[in-house]
Order: C-alpha cells, then structure tokens, then sequence
C-alpha cells in the first residue's frame, strides 16, 4: 500500500492552520473558509479519524477588533491583541463547528507546558481525554502571558510537538504555498513540487539553508523542522495549499496533494520525544571527537572523560545541549550535575568524581535514557 493510500486508514490527525490562510492575508478573520476547513474536518470524524486542530490568528483578529491596521512591535501590545483576538478567534470556531453537532474545545499552551515533565504529561492526560470524548480540541500558543524567552516561536513547532504528545498518525500544515519546491516558485520558473520524500532527506537542508534560503522563504524551513519533530512519534506530515477546495478530504482519499513527508526511523518512547521537544538549553557540553562518535555510533551515555569544555550557568536536571568542536549540536539530554560541578569533572574518569567533588555522583554526566541524538 502507498503512503499515500495509507492515510485513508490513519485514525488521528492534527492539522495546522496558520495566519496568513484563516485572516487572508491579514484582513480579518475568513469565515468562509474557516467553515469550509470545518465542514472537511467533520468529514474526516465521519470516517473515524480524530482531529485535533492547531489554530494561529489571535493576534490577527485581536488587531481587526482593535481597528489596528499595523501589527505591532511592543510586547504587551501583542499581548493585548491575543488576549482580545483569541475569544474572536474561538467563537468563530465554535460557531463552525457546532453547525455540524461537534464540539470544540480551547487548549492554549506555552512552552513551559511542554518543558516540564508534570505538566507535559498532564496536558496530553487532558488533550487523549478530549478526544475520547468525541471533542475537537482547538490549540493555540498562550500568547497573552507567553514572553520571547519562552515561546514556541511558531505554530509549526507547536504542532509538531502536540503530534507527539497525542501520538497522531498524520500532521498537515496547511499553508499559502502548494509545498515544498526545489527552489522558491515565485522567482524560479523550473522549481518542482516535491510530493515525497523521507523527513531526514539531507538535501532538504541545503535547499532550507537560512532564513534566507529557497525552502526557509515563507516559513517552509520552520515547516521543514516541525516534520522531522513529528517523525519522532512516527508521524507523517503533509504540507500544502490551504486554499485547494476540500483539500483534507482529497488528502484522505490518498490525492498526491502537496508533500509528503515520511519518517525514516522507529518511533520514539514518549520520554524521548518529550526530551526532543525542548526548545530551550541551559547550557552546552563541547565533546571531543570520541564522545560524539560513541553517542552517535553506540548509543552510550556521556561520561565527564569526554567532554572539553562546558558554557552557561545550570542546575542538576536541567537541559544541555552537546556540541561537537565546530559547534553543530549532536545531542541533549537532562544533565546530573551543575555547571561548577561538571566544569570540576570534565575531562576526567568517572571514577575520580569523588575525588573531585567530594562525593560519589553519578558516573554520567548524561544517561542514555534522559538524552536523545539530534
């Protein structure tokens, strides 16, 4: 069977809809649309499929309210304009919804939801719950309280990392673009859509690049990013034109719509997928070239002996990033000493940590289970 076919037979989705599509550019929110999205998501329940939806547009429609015609650059303005666009924003739809007997229900969440283990578990508790009870959650980034330390950055991350928590079988970003190209469309008249390909394919990081680069123009590098997140949980993610008529439900039928983009590995355990989903480090480990091939080549735990040098201020549990000695990071995982600590170990066997430390720690600085490879 084709992965494309196999859709038909996948039974939880979460779909993505960015701003761009629900306010048309920015001009308020589409109603028209939102309830024609809703009409195809309703189609899908029908089928037994179980949708959760990922909705940006707060601050959109909280400008439209406001009659603010520039979005704007303080914080606490945009805060202002989520906190009045997110009620706009899930009236219409429930609105929508309600019209074909479902019932929706608001989720917002901050990274510090994801970040901390109690409070990650408990929001999946909450979203499976929903979901058991034939109820459509609508989830959007808490962008009221949320500050530039500690957001999502986008609403494609968010999704990804909700894929994860609900363990959905498909992720669909819903986009103004048709997919990914070999080059930016708009300015290249031989760019092609891709319509498949593996999650981890290398040559899509060259044509992501930067912020500047082909795929990365128009947020498909963020896109990109959120793929190989949901492919942690075994996930495949389709990224396409939200504007095609009844695109979800063409996509259902296994119609080569948009890309396709498959995982090339074996799920994760829940626990790594949590570790993977953090967005923020509080420190970095720099490994020597023995280190990071033992990690990448035979899964082993990082031992202080292999570490060269260590930057930022942390505490015992929180998360590290490991570099290797140009920088590229090659792993993280939840450290098991501070940073005076491990700046004291490194370098040396793990059997003269008591030695140096004054008592017996654990012999890793990170253990295999409490870290995952980039």
């Amino acid at each position: 069977m084709s992965e494309r076919k196999r859709l038909a037979t996948t039974r939880r989705w979460v779909v993505k809809i960015g701003s761009a599509l629900l306010t048309n550019e920015g001009q308020g929110l589409d109603l028209e649309r939102m309830d024609g999205w809703v009409t195809q998501m309703c189609q899908l329940r029908q089928q037994g499929i179980e949708v959760v939806l990922v909705s940006s547009g707060a601050v959109a429609a909280g400008m439209e309210q406001l009659g603010w015609l520039e979005r704007p650059a303080a914080l606490h303005q945009l805060q202002a304009a989520a906190a009045v666009g997110q009620a706009r924003l899930v009236q219409a739809w429930e609105a929508s919804f309600q019209k074909y007997g479902a019932q929706p229900a608001q989720v917002l969440l901050t990274h510090d939801d994801h970040s901390s283990r109690k409070r990650y578990l408990n929001a999946r508790s909450t979203l499976k719950t929903l979901l058991e009870m034939g109820i459509v959650p609508v989830i959007n980034e808490n962008d009221t309280v949320a500050t530039d330390e500690l957001r999502f950055g986008d609403n494609d991350t968010l999704a990804a990392l909700v894929a994860n928590q609900v363990e959905a079988d498909v992720l669909v970003i819903l986009t103004d673009q048709d997919g990914l190209f070999t080059a930016d469309p708009r300015t290249d008249p031989q760019a092609r859509l891709i319509h498949e390909v593996r999650a981890h394919n290398s040559s899509l990081d060259a044509m992501a690049g930067g912020g500047s680069g082909r795929l990365g123009r128009g947020g498909m590098q963020t896109k990109l990013r959120a793929a190989r997140q949901a492919a942690a949980s075994g996930a495949a993610t389709i990224i396409v034109g939200g504007r095609i008529d009844n695109v979800l439900t063409r996509l259902q039928a296994g119609e080569e719509l948009g890309t396709l983009l498959t995982p090339d590995q074996k799920p994760m355990a829940a626990r790594k997928q949590w570790l993977q989903g953090h967005l923020k480090t509080a420190g970095q480990l720099v490994l020597d070239t023995g280190a990071v091939r033992v990690l990448k080549d035979q899964g082993k735990s990082l031992l202080p002996v292999g570490v060269k040098a260590v930057q930022g201020q942390f505490q015992r549990g929180e998360m590290v990033a490991c570099v290797d000695e140009n920088g590229n990071e090659v792993a993280r995982g939840l450290i098991n000493y501070s940073a005076s600590e491990v700046a004291r170990i490194i370098g040396q066997p793990s059997h003269q940590i008591e030695a140096l430390l004054g008592y017996q720690g654990e012999p890793e600085l990170l253990h295999r289970d409490n870290m995952v490879l980039c």
